[in-house]
């Protein structure tokens, strides 16, 4: 079967203007289709923030039990409101509240018990998605497109039990979904899958972190060996820098799934870090279109991207980094210390970005959020050869994008050339460490003349 995978993010999905488009972008492709939704948009941003004001953040939980009915009333008033505009089933109304007072049950359970696990978290979270596909199915069946909804956790998109941020098991994923959903392509009916969660193998919802629903699409491409992947944005594609410090930017119309990667690990937040990896598994090529203008180009993800002379793609940065400086006497090459600092810091669930090293000082870069727990964690662990560990929080890492990069040679001197005629200071350098990309850090008060250097130095 040639079919083809469409998701359409959240912020696609924000009123009964939006959703009709979505409507006729889906009428439009002929092909067998499936469709991979994510929450309305605000929706998991309002149930996330909920959690932690009125109970992450809060000393006193019972106290703000009586916000639970607000959300509730918010929740049913937004989809409500869009389920009037369309010709919407007395069912589907009745799921709604089905799913609504489940979420109430558990908004109070975890006020009065005042516990909030990281399963528990996980369900909450996912109620968006749980709300949006079953209005979006009635929507296609009032436009005269047959469809039927799937929750993901209730279809067998089965992950590992690492909650906030689950990963999903292929193998068994495809049986599932094979089972499932090939019977009703056969019938010419349009699957429609919630994003951004799965379930694991003991049966508990699990979520894919932050934008999770591009992931999902991704695994329900690979589960069905489809012929193609559209992720539907509020963006035409990715871009040679971001528009708003170098306004002359330009699209890319083709890259490599390692260059697209690398471009999401250091904040191209186009796509999901995770949703390039299914892909690559079977060579399915993943294109980004803007929901807005979908007659324009986008971005096609492919196994090689086209070459240029200069290779650089795309000078990119990340602004929610740190690092910790770890000093001592041979820490750098001494047998063992590097693993124990490495293996502490990861056994409190951090995870490490990269680490750069040197005879009297590691250098561990890890997200912003994490270097204050990292460095309480290290001081009380007392490890004989270091002397003092350092934060260091007002630093932005940059990164320089192209496939065959590290062959160029000159490339790096170019690099650090342009930027040094701005006078800024590189603080820290790594190459190596991926065929496609350099990165290096300086000052965030450098960041955007260090970005406006690059881009001029390789797209004059």
């Amino acid at each position: 079967m040639n079919i083809t995978v469409l998701k359409f993010g959240g912020s696609s999905l924000k009123d009964k203007t939006s959703l009709k488009k979505i409507a006729a972008l889906i009428r439009a492709h002929r092909s067998d289709k499936v469709i991979v939704l994510s929450a309305l948009s605000g929706v998991t941003d309002r149930l996330a923030g909920f959690l932690q004001r009125y109970f992450q953040n809060a000393t006193n939980h019972s106290k703000n039990v009586t916000a639970i009915p607000a959300l509730i009333n918010y929740l049913k008033e937004r989809h409500q409101e869009l389920m009037e505009s369309f010709s919407v089933s007395e069912d589907v109304y009745q799921s709604l509240k089905e799913n609504l007072d489940k979420l109430e049950r558990l908004l109070y359970g975890i006020f009065y018990t005042e516990e909030l696990t990281e399963k528990t978290q996980d369900l909450i979270l996912s109620f968006g998605e749980r709300f949006s596909v079953k209005i979006l199915e009635a929507i296609l069946r009032d436009e005269g497109v047959p469809a039927q909804s799937f929750e993901a956790d209730k279809i067998g998109l089965i992950t590992d039990s690492d909650f906030g941020d689950a990963s999903a098991l292929l193998d068994i994923t495809s049986k599932n979904f094979k089972k499932r959903l090939f019977p009703l392509l056969h019938k010419n009916i349009t699957p429609i899958i919630s994003g951004f969660f799965g379930v694991d193998e003991a049966g508990h919802t699990t979520i894919f972190g932050r934008g999770g629903s591009d992931y999902t699409a991704s695994v329900v491409s690979y589960a069905l060996s489809a012929k193609e992947l559209i992720l539907y944005k509020d963006v035409n594609g990715f871009m040679s820098a971001d528009p708003s410090i170098v306004p002359e930017a330009h699209l890319l119309r083709v890259l490599s799934y390692d260059e697209a990667a690398e471009l999401a690990y250091f904040g191209a937040k186009i796509i999901h870090p995770k949703t390039i990896e299914p892909l690559k598994l079977k060579s399915i090529p993943l294109i980004i279109r803007n929901a807005f203008c979908p007659d324009e180009e986008g971005t096609r993800i492919q196994l090689h991207s086209s070459l240029t002379k200069d290779v650089v793609k795309s000078v990119v940065y990340g602004k929610d980094i740190a690092v910790l400086k770890i000093y001592g006497a041979g820490v750098g090459y001494k047998p063992g210390v590097l693993q124990e600092i490495i293996s502490h810091i990861t056994g409190q669930g951090i995870n490490i970005k990269s680490v750069i090293t040197a005879q009297t000082c590691i250098n561990i870069l890890l997200d912003k959020e994490n270097l204050e727990k990292s460095y309480h964690s290290l001081i009380k662990t007392r490890i004989k050869t270091v002397d003092k560990i350092e934060q260091v929080s007002n630093i932005v890492l940059i990164g320089i994008v192209g496939e065959g990069l590290i062959k160029k040679r000159g490339l790096a001197a170019r690099v650090f050339k342009a930027v040094s005629k701005e006078g800024v200071n590189v603080e820290m350098i790594s190459a190596g460490a991926s065929l496609v990309a350099y990165y290096f850090i300086v000052n965030q008060a450098q960041l955007e003349k260090t970005i406006r250097a690059i881009h001029k130095e390789f797209f004059p």
